[in-house]
């Protein structure tokens, strides 16, 4: 069974909200903060902070000079997958469809980052006191809660089936 219009409409709808608030954000960061020079938000909770990242998500992987080029092959074909995916959901897996769209906007996010830039633009840190986690970004944030809903969606699909929870 094929994915409706109407569905595609809604998956393009988010995933193009994701990216239009991951390329603005990362804009405004360029623009307005300098680099590694923490803008308390929430004084020892939550700083602006800019960073180039050269590696993976929340500024891992970070490596040697064919690692951009890895990691940007590597979106490509994830987000060929994330299509064909969607495409293969049934009508009634919205939040499926609604968290493959988060994780397509914002694996293509990053990927315009690496692919405009060479690097990815990260400015949002979370710390507690003297402890930093790694500085992170929108597109950052939408693929981790798309994995998340996703992974949700597919427990409450299998419990379903399972007569565990009603539908």
């Amino acid at each position: 069974m094929s994915v409706s219009r109407r569905a595609w409409i809604v998956f393009a709808t988010v995933l193009v909200i994701t990216l239009a608030f991951d390329q603005g954000s990362k804009a405004w960061a360029r623009g307005s903060l300098d680099v590694h020079r923490p803008q308390p938000v929430i004084e020892n909770v939550w700083d602006w902070e800019l960073a180039y990242n050269p590696g993976a998500a929340f500024s891992t992987l970070v490596g040697g000079p064919g690692l951009p080029i890895i990691l940007g092959v590597f979106a490509g074909v994830a987000l060929i997958g994330i299509g064909v995916v969607a495409a293969r959901t049934r009508p009634e897996e919205r939040m499926k469809r609604f968290g493959l769209a988060l994780i397509a906007g914002g694996a293509l996010g990053n990927l315009i980052d690496r692919i405009r830039d060479g690097v990815v633009t990260d400015f949002i840190r979370w710390r507690w006191h003297e402890h930093k986690w790694p500085i992170f970004n929108v597109a950052d944030a939408a693929l981790l809660i798309g994995v998340v809903v996703v992974a949700l969606s597919g427990i409450s699909a299998s419990q379903g089936r399972r007569g565990i929870v009603s539908s």
